[in-house]
């Protein structure tokens, strides 16, 4: 068996060799001469996955490391007997360790604090349910807007987009990419959305760049209905609107979904689908697991005040790579690329909690000791 990789896939260099012959690439590498005796491919959302690179190949299965598939031409693959799968849920957890830190840091900057505001959640599926776990521990009320899910479970858990709009103090978008459909999310957050938001609120993507409209959410900043953002996707990736970068509250590198602990998920997820399908065992799977952190005991002593908000950006702070990106905004794929992915809450101890400081640090995910 045949598998070409893209060569920045964490975690999966030695696991497959065993037993098949894999063939580790850049994303510029996948082309339709290099791919054509291949019988798996496994990608990320910069590989691009067209008719034009599979047409003359004997891929027979793709597998994508990431919950969005829009890099892979779905509709070629069906109608042409190749297989695909993407690993839905594998970077929940860090999408949401991600939104949580990025509020903290504009709250601690602030002065407030984020127990008692209002999050809205537009798309309540694997990302949006671990944002809404974290979210709640930290005291904040929710609001979920989802429309295929209230059609398909029912009104009353959902509200209308309209309502979450005009009652969220923060808006936190979690959506598939999708142009076609009922309920198409290009361009979701456009004049209109903006036009309905609470004056001052603030604005969260992190699932994809097209998913808001610039030139509306430049317009919203401008008079005042916005008041922070938060950007980890950007319209035209990576030549990113300079406009916007000098007005956002966060600007990151759509780095979001790449915790170490979520990288692994994926690779994990990948190599099993490639089990399943090919009818193969991958004896050393076991091995896919992200390094410990470079310092995995925290200390709450050492904070002065917020010492729950601090020990959570120990764990990942966003404006460690936005500082990165703003220096030099023509880095960003190299920034994506050469990411110093960091490991989610579980992988900390945490000593000196006080009994009511211990049931949240668990909640959250901590290991507490002492």
């Amino acid at each position: 068996m045949k598998i070409i990789a893209d060569d920045t896939i964490p975690f999966l260099k030695g696991i497959a060799e065993p037993i098949a012959d894999i063939v580790y690439i850049p994303a510029k590498g996948f082309t339709p001469e290099v791919v054509k005796d291949a019988d798996a491919l496994i990608v990320r959302s910069i590989d691009k996955c067209t008719s034009e690179l599979l047409a003359s190949s004997c891929v027979r299965l793709i597998t994508t490391a990431t919950i969005g598939f829009d890099h892979i031409d779905i509709h070629y693959c069906e109608s042409h007997g190749i297989t695909w799968k993407n690993a839905p849920g594998c970077n929940a957890p860090s999408v949401a360790q991600y939104v949580l830190a990025s509020l903290l840091r504009i709250a601690l900057r602030r002065g407030e604090s984020l127990q008692g505001k209002t999050l809205g959640i537009i798309g309540v599926g694997h990302v949006g349910k671990e944002v809404e776990k974290l979210a709640s521990l930290f005291g904040m009320t929710i609001l979920r807007n989802d429309p295929p899910r209230a059609e398909a479970e029912g009104p009353e858990p959902f509200v209308s987009l309209e309502e979450l709009l005009a009652c969220a103090d923060i808006i936190t978008c979690h959506v598939p990419f999708t142009r076609e459909g009922k309920y198409p999310t290009w361009h979701l957050a456009d004049e209109k959305f903006f036009s309905q938001v609470r004056r001052g609120c603030w604005f969260i993507n992190s699932c994809r760049g097209a998913v808001h409209d610039t030139k509306a959410l430049l317009e919203a900043h401008q008079k005042g209905l916005v008041e922070e953002i938060i950007l980890d996707c950007w319209e035209n990736e990576p030549q990113i609107n300079q406009e916007l970068l000098k007005v956002v509250s966060i600007a990151t590198p759509h780095i979001a979904g790449f915790s170490a602990d979520g990288k692994a998920t994926a690779t994990r997820m990948c190599l099993e689908e490639i089990q399943r399908f090919f009818h193969v065992r991958f004896d050393r799977l076991k091995e896919v697991v992200p390094p410990a952190p470079a310092n995995p005991l925290i200390n709450l002593d050492a904070f002065e005040d917020h010492r729950i908000e601090n020990a959570f950006l120990q764990t990942f702070d966003p404006l460690v790579v936005d500082r990165k990106l703003r220096k030099d905004p023509s880095t960003f794929e190299w920034l994506r690329n050469h990411y110093d992915h960091p490991r989610e809450p579980l992988a900390y101890q945490v000593k000196q909690s006080t009994p009511a400081e211990k049931s949240l640090l668990q909640q959250i995910g901590f290991q507490v000791i002492g």
